[in-house]
């Protein structure tokens, strides 16, 4: 059973995991990425992390916030973890980019809201 209590600290870990992206390929073409292993495998592993954080969550939570595509979240998390042969790099190269900065903002704002209503 998932704890109510674990959701803020699942949603920092998501955060804290979107940075790491972002910093990870700040400056690099998606070809520099795909060059560099080890940079590669870091993004990899920490969309996994986003997608494992979501899938902790409650579901009561995750009702809540329904505009939040937790199955496409979860589901990426799974396609890394189980299918990470059949990956293809252009598709961890566009949610990288374009996915986790926007689940990124919206998790900030869960976020600032809660602060403010708590």
């Amino acid at each position: 059973m998932r704890e109510p209590e674990r959701d803020p600290g699942r949603l920092v870990d998501m955060i804290e995991a979107a940075d790491c992206i972002a910093s990870y390929t700040e400056g690099f073409t998606r070809e520099e990425l795909l060059a560099d292993k080890l940079r590669y495998h870091a993004v990899s592993r920490n969309v996994e992390i986003i997608g494992e954080a979501a899938y902790m969550l409650t579901q009561d939570f995750k009702d809540k916030h329904s505009e939040i595509p937790w199955s496409d979240v979860i589901g990426m998390r799974h396609v890394l973890v189980h299918g990470y042969a059949s990956i293809l790099p252009e598709i961890l190269w566009d949610v990288a980019l374009n996915d986790v900065p926007k689940l990124k903002q919206q998790i900030q704002a869960i976020i600032k809201s809660a602060e403010v209503q708590g």
